[in-house]
């Protein structure tokens, strides 16, 4: 049988006031609706609840043996609802945020003043993600919002707001030949025609175009790149580079990253800069959502006005 919690509640209040008329004023309902209710949980149970006559309301043996089991279930009923509620309220209140690498740059305290600024409950949680998926995330959902680099696969999924705009350096084995040239260069540079022959690190072809990206292939003029290692991770590639698997791009704020112990990075010429933006999938219109990429586009503007 199907006893809704419709039923308990009016059963217990009738129980609680002993009187189906200060039990329907407790309710909002009428006393015809509730003695209605109550004849058919009677019904439904096959059993006798209560002992009417024209001046009392007195529970039955089985009503008494009701009435704890009743208080029990509704009981429980308020805390899965409260637990639902909070549960909820967590969610609206917290955003994911994922990353392949530490964006750094001062970035993360700026946006969460912002945002926490806007919703003051707001809470951030940070997620890191492989290499091998460039949406940090998004594209799976696991993430509300995240820190990637341009360009994104799949592009008009995602909107974006780019915060940092950053040449792409080269890192190289210390004693490289690359860099005694450099070091004859009046900036300290080497041309990217000087790296076409070397063998290049690359991310894991899951990452599409970000991979191609990496390894310029934009300015390659259709020459395919030699791949020396495929790396997942800022430590694999400062391994690979210190090993002389072969050279790899990086953005010049990730170079803190993989220069040291034995490995150096230097500007080059002939590249177009990296892109570091804060995307979201383009029909997430939560208000934490639309709050953080807010927050991004005006540290973004922060960051280019004049100084």
């Amino acid at each position: 049988m199907d006893i809704h919690g419709r039923d308990l509640r009016y059963f217990t209040a009738v129980a609680e006031e002993l009187s189906f008329t200060r039990a329907a004023e407790r309710l909002f309902v009428s006393q015809p609706a509730l003695s209605k209710q109550i004849r058919m949980l009677e019904k439904h149970l096959g059993v006798v609840l209560f002992r009417r006559d024209r001046r009392t309301v007195r529970l039955t043996p089985v009503g008494e043996a009701l009435l704890p089991h009743a208080h029990e279930v509704l009981a429980a009923w308020r805390a899965a609802q409260e637990a639902v509620d909070e549960a909820r309220d967590t969610g609206l209140r917290t955003l994911v945020i994922g990353m392949s690498t530490g964006p750094g740059r001062g970035l993360l305290p700026a946006l969460r003043t912002r945002l926490v600024s806007r919703h003051p409950d707001a809470r951030t949680v940070l997620r890191q993600v492989g290499w091998a998926d460039p949406s940090a995330g998004l594209a799976d959902g696991s993430s509300d919002v995240a820190f990637v680099w341009l360009p994104l696969p799949d592009e008009a999924r995602y909107r974006y707001v780019v915060v940092a705009r950053e040449p792409r350096l080269v890192a190289l084995p210390q004693g490289h030949p690359l860099a005694e040239r450099a070091a004859a260069d009046p900036e300290g540079a080497v041309e990217f025609a000087d790296l076409l022959e070397e063998p290049f690190l690359a991310l894991p072809p899951e990452a599409g175009p970000l991979r191609d990206h990496w390894l310029a292939l934009d300015a390659r003029d259709g020459r395919p790149p030699r791949i020396g290692a495929v790396v997942a991770g800022a430590e694999e590639t400062h391994e690979a580079v210190a090993a002389g698997q072969g050279v790899a791009l990086l953005a010049a704020g990730n170079a803190p990253l993989v220069v040291r112990d034995g490995v150096i990075a230097l500007p080059v010429r002939g590249l177009s800069p990296s892109r570091l933006a804060v995307a979201a999938a383009r029909d997430d219109e939560r208000p934490l959502v639309r709050a953080y990429l807010a927050a991004a586009g005006e540290a973004g503007a922060a960051a280019r006005a004049p100084r």
